[in-house]
């Protein structure tokens, strides 16, 4: 391993954790305070309100099912597509490592509560004018920021 390797690596497990630790207090706190109020719905400006959901699907709640085999099954997909994700950001020569690490690491974040809770807490909903977008929470944050920049870059900066 080259020298420029190990210190892309090293910033990549520093990535990774300050994301995930991130996501793991957010996580915790809302569900601690829903746990003290028996729910959670709590209005922070005139467009953010933190509600929380049980999210059983995969991003912004599609493919949601109650059949154990298939969250099963997409828990394993997306697993897989996590560690190809991990891989591509690994082999990565140029700063597009950078974005791919903030999907992964917004990735194990969620897939972490799919495990561990049989589903994900989302609870950030942003709205405006009566528009409510998909609630999220802050794993989704990450790996939505890491598309967009790589899109942003495929479609600006590819020669």
């Amino acid at each position: 391993m080259t020298k420029n390797n190990f210190k892309k690596n090293i910033i990549f497990i520093i990535i990774f954790t300050l994301i995930f630790t991130i996501d793991r207090l957010s996580k915790l706190y809302i569900l601690n305070l829903a746990e003290i109020n028996d729910t959670l719905n709590l209005f922070v400006t005139p467009f953010l309100n933190f509600y929380l959901i049980w999210n059983k699907g995969i991003a912004f709640g599609l493919l949601s099912f109650d059949q154990n085999f298939i969250y099963n099954f997409i828990t394993f997909l997306i697993f897989i597509i996590t560690m190809i994700v991990l891989i591509i950001a690994i082999k990565s020569k140029d700063y597009k490592g950078y974005f791919f690490i903030s999907i992964f690491s917004g990735s194990v974040g969620n897939l972490f509560d799919r495990i561990y809770y049989s589903a994900v807490p989302d609870f950030i909903d942003f709205h405006l004018n009566g528009f409510h977008w998909f609630i999220f929470n802050v794993a989704d944050v990450f790996i939505s920021l890491g598309v967009i920049c790589l899109i942003f870059v495929e479609i600006f900066f590819k020669k």
